[in-house]
């Protein structure tokens, strides 16, 4: 198992480009990125959060632009590269962290629902590469960082829109990487793996749920996924795994994945509902953002672990095979425990 040292490599003078950078894990990066001297362009849709965040990355010494565009539009994302190397100079990083998600049972989506976080996860990742790649290449040098989830491995229950889009820039992501091998091309392209962060993102997703949403504990602070990135940054390596919680997830899938299926069926329906009901004229942002709601921090801060430990899973890598035999050995007990109990619930309506 690999951890990111705590002092990483200069990005001083370097332009940096975070999408999804006006609230949640893209700000605490855009804000990382400016205290390690470089000169950060952030890319969302709303303009007021966006200018925030600017301000923010300002505060720590930093050079900062704020460039407002929705990834969904390839246009938008090229004519924001042109900008942004026009006005800062050659892009050296490429931080590819927008998305939007909602919670519903797949029986319930609206086809324009599932096209729009498409739109914004999967295919907001793939322009903003397509723009960066044609930028590096002309430098046979830059990085790009795909911001996934645990979750790209892994789908759970009410967010299947969602997990679809991080499966898909998963699969892209690997055959970019394979051609870019091929190429013998210089350009990095590393994955990082986030686990459940403390973000608004649960504050304004859309929702068909009678209860608010909230995360699959454990919950991490942005700050965390924000080393994670920054690292990754400075360091590619093929993926990094961020927190306990996403290695469980992705190496439990590979060996007992129809045991994950009963866990998850017990424990991850209820287990992503508030207490509190959401309220009738609750707005969400997957058509429009919601103004005056943009921060770094969500509404989970009490539970909010600060530190994640962060696994470099590149192939081979023998720590990565030890870490996982030892992950499902624990895992396997718990998922068949939990599979008995459901059994035996099973059995108990059955002679009823």
């Amino acid at each position: 198992m690999f951890h990111l040292p705590d002092r990483l490599p200069d990005l001083r003078d370097q332009v940096v480009v975070v999408t999804g950078a006006s609230a949640g894990v893209g700000r605490a990066a855009a804000r990382l990125f400016g205290r390690r001297g470089a000169k950060v362009a952030l890319i969302a849709r709303e303009p007021d959060g966006l200018e925030e965040a600017r301000a923010e990355v300002e505060a720590t010494g930093a050079r900062a632009m704020a460039f407002p565009a929705d990834v969904a539009d390839a246009r938008a994302v090229e004519a924001a590269a042109d900008r942004i190397e026009r006005e800062l100079g050659p892009i050296a990083v490429w931080v590819n962290n927008a998305m939007v998600t909602l919670f519903c049972p797949v029986s319930e989506l609206e086809p324009e629902e599932i096209r729009r976080v498409t739109e914004v996860t999967y295919l907001g990742t793939v322009h903003g590469t397509m723009a960066a790649l044609s930028r590096m290449r002309t430098r046979d040098r830059g990085v790009i960082v795909q911001v996934g989830s645990a979750l790209a491995y892994r789908g759970i229950p009410l967010q299947s829109a969602y997990c679809g889009a991080k499966h898909a820039v998963r699969g892209f992501t690997d055959s970019l990487r394979t051609e870019l091998l091929h190429e013998g091309s210089g350009i990095e392209l590393t994955h990082v793996h986030l686990p459940a962060i403390n973000t608004p993102q649960f504050d304004w997703a859309r929702t068909r749920r009678r209860k608010e949403p909230r995360p699959v504990a454990p919950v991490y602070d942005p700050a965390a996924a924000a080393r994670a990135i920054v690292g990754a940054a400075e360091s590619p390596a093929r993926e990094y795994w961020v927190g306990g919680r996403t290695l469980l997830m992705i190496m439990a899938n590979a060996v007992v994945p129809q045991l994950l299926d009963l866990m998850l069926a017990r424990q991850a329906v209820e287990g992503q509902d508030r207490d509190s009901a959401v309220a009738p004229d609750r707005p969400d942002n997957l058509f429009e953002p919601v103004r005056g709601r943009h921060r770094t921090h969500g509404s989970f801060g009490d539970e909010a672990h600060p530190h994640a430990a962060i696994l470099s899973a590149p192939a081979g890598r023998l720590g990565s095979v030890i870490a996982g035999g030892l992950v499902i050995a624990g895992l396997t007990g718990l998922v068949v425990g939990s599979a008995l109990a459901a059994g035996g619930r099973a059995d108990d309506r059955t002679h009823r």
